[in-house]
């Protein structure tokens, strides 16, 4: 092995969030917006006068924005300034809270598709900004995995902070707070140093997919992104309703498990991330990871024990953390000139598993019950293991 480079040292985890730290503001409010409409989601169909049923499925628009925005514009995030991009979003965020307020069913099918596209663009466009400022490519993987761990940290935060404020001033309240918050972290944002001669230095918009495919290993990264996306999302829809069945867990003492699962995610991803970055070699982890995703998922849907299921939603949340933290790092070290545009790629192919995840899922119980379930999961992250190993 050769001897690390002055541009291969990755400075201390503390020193380099000191100086992401707008960025990991910006990557922890992305979340803000979906969470207060989920948190609120009873309150919120009383005050516009329609059902639950209605205004919870216009999260699915704000999914299938964010598939169609990844897609389509992920080249820009190459070609056009990152700061700017990631203001712009920012922008598009507060505006999609600023129009909630009023409360009616019409404004929240904006909302959702607002914060939909504003996060498509916001996530990979934070993810390779906090990695461009790093020469060394363990350096940047650490600073991308940052951000990520910093939105994983959020969703299992937010939620509780969130529900206090509202108290006194309801979720209208929170979402003027979020909206405020997303422009003011926009202008800071904005004048952040970027590369504005991005266009120029980068393929046009159609090469720019020829080159992420030509990537090594781009491809395969992406599926596998998607597939734990699909395993892991489709596992989370379903997972209080098979406690309350199989365990007889209220929802309130639920919201312990969901706690146990965002906190193993936050922990094995940030430890992934520093394991990273000491190493050149990610692909054992990735295998790893996705192998213990498996085993954990069909441990939590077969166990006859409370402790068991809970030992496979810690295993669940820690592998496929792994191979998160994984995918981000690898993309980011090879893509080059067109991290942005693969990074977003990668983003839309999880919005992607999200809606797979609850058909698989919902599917696969129809067909047999809660250790069908167990067996689907396992068996596509076996899928992810063989394009790990093959990668």
């Amino acid at each position: 092995m050769s001897t690390p480079t002055r541009q291969d040292v990755v400075p201390p985890d503390h020193r380099m969030v000191r100086s992401l730290a707008p960025l990991l503001g910006a990557a922890a409010l992305g979340l803000v917006p979906f969470t207060v409409f989920s948190t609120f989601l009873v309150r919120i169909a009383d005050d516009s006068g329609s059902g639950v049923d209605l205004i919870g499925s216009l999260r699915g628009l704000g999914g299938l924005a964010a598939l169609a925005v990844g897609a389509l514009a992920a080249p820009l995030v190459d070609r056009l300034s990152r700061p700017r991009v990631a203001a712009g979003a920012l922008v598009v965020l507060a505006a999609g809270c600023a129009l909630a307020v009023t409360g009616s069913t019409a404004t929240w099918v904006l909302f959702c598709l607002l914060i939909g596209a504003g996060t498509a663009l916001l996530n990979p466009a934070l993810t390779a900004l906090a990695a461009d400022p790093y020469d060394g490519e363990a350096a940047a993987g650490r600073a991308a995995t940052l951000v990520s761990s910093t939105t994983t940290l959020t969703a299992v935060l937010a939620a509780p902070v969130l529900a206090a404020p509202a108290l006194w001033w309801g979720w209208q309240g929170d979402l003027v707070a979020a909206a405020v918050a997303c422009t003011v972290v926009a202008a800071v944002i904005a004048r952040r140093p970027g590369d504005a001669a991005g266009a120029s230095e980068s393929p046009s918009y159609g090469r720019a997919f020829r080159t992420v495919a030509a990537v090594p290993g781009a491809v395969p990264l992406i599926a596998i992104s998607t597939i734990r996306t699909t395993c892991f999302m489709g596992q989370l829809a379903y997972a209080a309703a098979y406690f309350d069945e199989r365990h007889r867990l209220t929802a309130s003492t639920f919201t312990l498990v969901w706690t146990l699962s965002g906190v193993s995610f936050f922990v094995a991803g940030w430890w992934a991330g520093r394991r990273l970055s000491r190493s050149g070699n990610a692909r054992p982890l990735l295998v790893a990871g996705a192998a213990i995703g498996g085993a954990g998922a069909l441990v939590l849907f077969t166990a006859g024990g409370l402790i068991l299921a809970l030992a496979g939603v810690v295993a669940v949340a820690a592998g496929h953390a792994a191979v998160a933290a994984s995918v981000v790092t690898l993309l980011v070290r090879r893509s080059g000139t067109v991290r942005g545009t693969a990074l977003s790629l990668n983003a839309s192919g999880q919005s992607l598993g999200v809606f797979a995840g609850a058909a698989l899922v919902g599917g696969a119980l129809h067909v047999g019950g809660w250790t069908t379930v167990g067996f689907a999961l396992a068996g596509l992250m076996a899928v992810a293991v063989g394009l790990g190993v093959a990668r």
